[in-house]
């Protein structure tokens, strides 16, 4: 393991020990997509002070942005940080439901946005449909469709997953996001939480990781992906005071992923 300089300084100075690389901003990989649910300005302020260089994306989730106060404000605040925003996919879905598409779009135009998310986890939307969204909406902007239902009796084969992320990338999507809900009981989870390990296997053997964005809003699941796709594995739906923590175990500064992603010598105390 060598040192991560593209990390940038630590602004306390601290530069002693070798950790993971993390590749700079704009990233491709090692993604933190991060769920607002209604922050103030000044949370966000507040947040972007603490760890601006470790967010990659802001969704304002579900429908949270179309009630919102200081929208506008908020966008501008993440963009001067680097920081890009979405939509939620469930505000989407609602438009597409209504046949507002031209609207949404409009109102997406108006504040600027460079991504979006294209979902159908509750509006029933025939696949077909949703590719031809897809391939629109990918001609000036930065698509991330999402597969999988936030409903937990709705069982999709994994096959089929594979058909359809495999489809949804043909189609333009930059990153398609693996359902989860903000509650990380949903698609790849099942309602406790725990991992369908066998679903992710089956999933991956046929796409390339990097490509996907796994929702992972709970610590254990981000312990697990980390531990099993390395440091710059995709994390989305991170709740906001969860950035630093999911940055700890991305450079192994926490117990959970020191041993996973730190090259560590035996300790015998020749140091001292």
């Amino acid at each position: 393991m060598s040192g991560a300089p593209d990390r940038g300084p630590s602004p306390e100075g601290a530069d002693f020990l070798s950790l993971p690389g993390r590749p700079p901003r704009p990233r491709q990989v090692g993604l933190t997509h991060v769920i607002d649910k209604g922050l103030t300005l000044g949370q966000v302020e507040g947040l972007l002070n603490s760890c601006a260089e470790m967010i990659d994306i802001v969704k304002f989730g579900w429908g949270t942005s179309y009630i919102s106060r200081q929208l506008r404000e908020k966008i501008a605040l993440y963009r001067s940080a680097g920081v890009s925003t979405v939509l939620g996919g469930t505000l989407w879905e609602l438009a597409i439901a209504q046949q507002k598409f031209d609207e949404w779009r409009r109102w997406v135009s108006m504040l600027d946005l460079t991504h979006v998310e294209v979902s159908d986890g509750t509006v029933a939307l025939p696949h077909e449909a949703k590719l031809a969204y897809i391939q629109t909406l990918a001609q000036d902007f930065v698509v991330l469709s999402e597969v999988g239902s936030k409903d937990l009796d709705v069982v999709i084969a994994p096959y089929r997953w594979v058909e359809l992320i495999e489809a949804e990338l043909r189609a333009g999507a930059w990153k398609v996001i693996t359902e989860a809900r903000e509650s990380g009981t949903a698609g790849i989870f099942r309602g406790d939480g725990e991992v369908r390990m066998g679903l992710i296997d089956e999933i991956v053997h046929a796409i390339d990781p990097n490509q996907l964005l796994f929702e992972a809003p709970q610590k254990a699941q981000q312990v697990w992906f980390i531990q099993k796709f390395g440091p710059n594995v995709n994390l989305g739906n991170i709740p906001p005071d969860e950035v630093i923590p999911l940055e700890t175990l991305r450079l192994g500064l926490r117990a959970d992923t020191l041993l996973n992603v730190n090259a560590v010598d035996n300790v015998d105390g020749a140091g001292i």
